[in-house]
């Protein structure tokens, strides 16, 4: 069991054992110090690869970037090959056919660069956001249980209320019935 399942499982027990909120089903009393303890060491506890993601993501921008630098250089290479053939007057037309080739070849592994740059960037980016989405649907079912559990309680400790105070009522009105019938007794013994 990891640290972060841990910490999950004693922010789950924490909530459990929290006193509910006088007459409210639903809310309950929770030390904000100690909730934050443990969500702050939650929060250090997380996962290195969603702060590489995070970081991938935020680098997308300079990959594509780099990858046209490099797809830039390769054509300027492209061109400036086309044009020292372009110079040498024997191989003109050769070197005009060649050059145009060059350049398309560049821009094709070019695009072909910034292309998979792009994909891998999104495919990071998907990672990061399916990652995160599931630790976030974790902590909604143990917050969802915490909240059901805590409903029972309270519920039933307001059914148990609600049954000793009818007993209280039902033991009140006995007294109440005997002490008339026996001053009614004694009122006619006189």
């Amino acid at each position: 069991m990891s640290r972060i399942e841990q910490i999950v499982m004693e922010i789950e027990e924490y909530i459990d054992n929290c006193k509910p909120y006088p007459f409210s089903g639903s809310k309950i009393i929770v030390n904000k110090d100690e909730m934050d303890e443990l969500l702050g060491e939650l929060r250090r506890k997380m996962p290195q690869e969603i702060t590489k993601y995070k970081k991938l993501i935020e680098n997308k921008e300079a990959i594509i970037s780099d990858a046209k630098e490099q797809a830039e250089n390769i054509i300027n290479a492209a061109q400036v090959h086309t044009e020292e053939l372009i110079n040498e007057h024997e191989i003109m037309q050769r070197a005009y056919e060649q050059a145009n080739q060059t350049i398309q070849e560049a821009q094709a592994q070019a695009q072909a660069i910034v292309d998979r740059a792009a994909q891998e960037a999104n495919e990071m980016r998907s990672s990061a956001v399916n990652y995160t989405d599931q630790m976030l649907e974790n902590l909604q079912i143990i917050i969802q249980h915490s909240v059901e559990n805590n409903r029972n309680q309270y519920n039933s400790l307001m059914s148990n209320l609600e049954d000793t105070l009818n007993v209280v009522i039902n033991n009140r009105n006995e007294l109440r019935s005997q002490n008339e019938y026996e001053q009614t007794a004694q009122e006619d013994a006189e």
